[in-house]
């Protein structure tokens, strides 16, 4: 029988500007994990909503968000500046973070984040400023590079997904997983492209990540840092 999900777009207040995002929610939902899109991407990404859908399957309640108004969404396009951006992106993750702790519907559930891109150094520098309340990290053909000096201080268990020819950002990938200090793994997906367009690449990067959240997050134990055992 198919789980039943409650599904609704919110907004959220970040300063000035409010940002758009879509909520899903499965009956008995154990937590919830914050999607941080990537370059020149959106909460309406095909390959985001296909891992969230993936989640929401296994209990695990998704939130999609556009982290630029449409307005800088235009700027975005022809400067390229804001997604490279990632202080800017990563303020954004926290305000929607303490947004997702303070809402009554949601705020009982464990978070976790899945960053995409450079979406994913952003979530590292949210989940470094927000320690205790970020639980599990996910990247998808990440740039997690880009979050610098904030690598070393992130507690939260991290996956970093990465296509086996997508060869330039492995090297990235394993420098940042050199400086990470918490529970940490990277994955290889043999044969798939930056994009994992490849067939069956994609299911493999959510069957990847559905694991680990679920691991981290859903059954998760105080003691879960000390007995999570890194691998390189």
């Amino acid at each position: 029988m198919a789980r039943a999900i409650e599904e609704r777009p919110i907004k959220i207040a970040a300063g000035p500007v409010t940002l758009d995002g879509d909520v899903s929610v499965p009956d008995g939902a154990r937590a919830i994990v914050l999607f941080a899109h990537g370059s020149g991407s959106s909460r309406m990404s095909p390959r985001n909503r296909y891992v969230a859908r993936v989640l929401n399957k296994a209990r695990l309640a998704t939130l999609l968000l556009d982290l630029l108004t449409p307005e800088e969404e235009v700027y975005d396009e022809q400067t390229v500046r804001l997604r490279f951006d990632i202080g800017f992106l990563a303020r954004r993750l926290v305000i929607v973070t303490d947004w997702l702790t303070q809402d009554p519907h949601l705020r009982h559930l464990r978070l976790g984040y899945f960053g995409a891109s450079t979406g994913a150094g952003a979530a590292l520098v949210a989940a470094a400023e927000r320690p205790e309340v970020v639980g599990a990290i996910v990247s998808r053909g990440g740039r997690p590079d880009l979050a610098g000096p904030a690598l070393r201080l992130v507690r939260a268990p991290t996956l970093l997904i990465v296509g086996g020819n997508d060869l330039e950002v492995i090297e990235l990938n394993r420098a940042a997983l050199a400086e990470l200090r918490s529970a940490k793994q990277l994955v290889i997906v043999p044969g798939a492209t930056h994009l994992f367009e490849e067939p069956g690449a994609l299911e493999a990067v959510a069957q990847l990540a559905r694991e680990w959240l679920d691991r981290h997050l859903a059954r998760a134990t105080t003691d879960v840092a000390g007995r999570a055992q890194p691998h390189h």
